[in-house]
């Protein structure tokens, strides 16, 4: 929390409420506090000064760190809530924070925390692994690629776990103890794109109060992945494609460039040779982020593996409702092995 008055009110009410607490300003500060010392749980303002939560709650579970984070986000923020969800965080509060509503998400989180342990690991991979012949041939290209530097391209439909294998690119690389960077390029707006990739200087454009690191200065030697990179205007196209191939950027309103070393995971549920065709997609930059391509298969086409999917969704139910429900009934499982998914293993 950069407001330190802010942060000094809550230091005094959760140390009144028995939690031990430590606070940092900035995201900087955050990383290098958690990379020394062990929390139970993060709670993060969403905007601070050199960055987001969300670069915490990405740097934290790349390095390990399994503790629920909690973000704080202003009233009218709602979608930066719903991305901190979909990337991991256990809650959100907004502001102007309710005392008795946030000690309530603390110890909810605390109540909820799971101790990190290998074989609850090793679960959450077979589940998305499968054991089909297809799931197999799948982890072969990523236990191929993951170990090199190559640019990887993963195409697949909505839901079938594009960022969980660019994650597993990521943990499998010799990259792993860096950042893995997550973008929703088609949350950017075309003015939006270019600053949140490759920052920018404080007087650059309305609005830009402080100098802020770009997505690829805070990746810097970790993983940068671009989930549905077809949405990126052709202006930011042109920068990106010099960034991957220069390997240096230049944050908005600066005459410096910035060196770079990135890995570059990208992702589309679109065809990028018919938007090429279209004019909509540039064909360089194709080729430079397409060194290696991954195809996730639909979940129709997984087989038997829909079955091991039904036994996790089953217990992980059992777990959360507190229930002891052993197998579903015939007819039940007929109905969910004849349907085709549409929305993949997220539906």
């Amino acid at each position: 929390e950069d407001d330190t008055t802010f942060a000094e009110l809550l230091e005094v009410f959760l140390t009144k409420n028995k939690h031990e607490t430590a606070f940092a300003t900035n995201v900087k500060q955050a990383i290098k506090i958690l990379a020394q010392e062990n929390f139970d749980l993060l709670l993060t303002d969403y905007r601070l000064p050199d960055g987001n939560g969300l670069e915490i709650l990405t740097q934290a579970r790349a390095s390990g760190v399994t503790s629920p984070v909690v973000i704080m986000t202003s009233f009218n923020d709602v979608r930066t809530a719903v991305k901190s969800m979909q990337m991991g965080a256990s809650d959100y509060i907004t502001k102007p924070v309710n005392p008795d509503e946030l000690l309530m998400i603390v110890n909810n989180a605390l109540q909820k925390k799971q101790t990190p342990n290998d074989s609850k690991n090793r679960e959450i991979t077979d589940f998305i692994k499968g054991k089909s012949a297809i799931a197999d041939k799948l982890y072969s290209h990523i236990d191929l690629v993951a170990p090199t530097d190559m640019s990887v391209i993963i195409q697949g439909e909505s839901g079938t776990g594009k960022e969980y294998a660019a994650r597993t690119l990521h943990l499998q690389s010799k990259r792993k103890n860096k950042s893995f960077i997550a973008i929703d390029c088609g949350a950017l707006s075309k003015d939006l794109a270019a600053s949140e990739l490759f920052g920018h200087v404080k007087g650059a454009f309305t609005g830009a109060l402080a100098d802020k690191k770009g997505q690829f200065e805070v990746a810097n030697g970790g993983t940068l992945f671009l989930d549905e990179i077809g949405n990126l205007s052709y202006e930011v196209q042109v920068k990106l494609l010099r960034a991957l191939q220069e390997r240096v950027i230049q944050p908005l309103g600066s005459t410096k460039q910035v060196k770079v070393d990135v890995r570059i995971i990208a992702a589309t549920n679109d065809d990028l040779t018919k938007s090429i065709a279209d004019g909509e997609f540039r064909e360089d930059l194709y080729h430079r982020v397409n060194e290696f391509k991954i195809q996730l298969p639909p979940l129709r086409e997984r087989g038997n593996d829909l079955e091991l999917f039904i036994n996790h969704f089953t217990q992980q139910a059992n777990k959360e409702l507190d229930r002891n429900v052993k197998s579903i009934a015939k007819d039940a499982k007929a109905i969910l092995l004849k349907y085709d998914w549409p929305g993949n293993l997220r539906e």
